[in-house]
């Protein structure tokens, strides 16, 4: 996903940023987005998603290669 977000231009949201997004309105309500994930994280496999349901961020965990590699992920444009 990064070497993606890299080839856009954009940087991956970090958990904390994807929560400062959902102040702006309700994203991923029916689905979710990856968002940076620690590389003690990564190290392991793993990777870090975020949704919406219930009024509430929720923040999920799963496998990099999971079933879910085609889910898209939230990034940031600096200019």
């Amino acid at each position: 996903m990064s070497v993606k977000a890299a080839a856009m231009g954009i940087e991956i949201l970090t958990e904390e940023q994807y929560r400062e997004l959902q102040k702006l309105g309700n994203f991923d309500t029916k689905t979710s987005s990856w968002v940076k994930t620690p590389a003690n994280i990564r190290k392991l496999g793993g990777a870090i998603l975020c949704g919406r349901r219930y009024n509430t961020v929720f923040v999920y965990h799963n496998g990099a290669e999971s079933y879910y590699g085609g889910r898209g992920f939230r990034g940031s444009l600096r200019v």
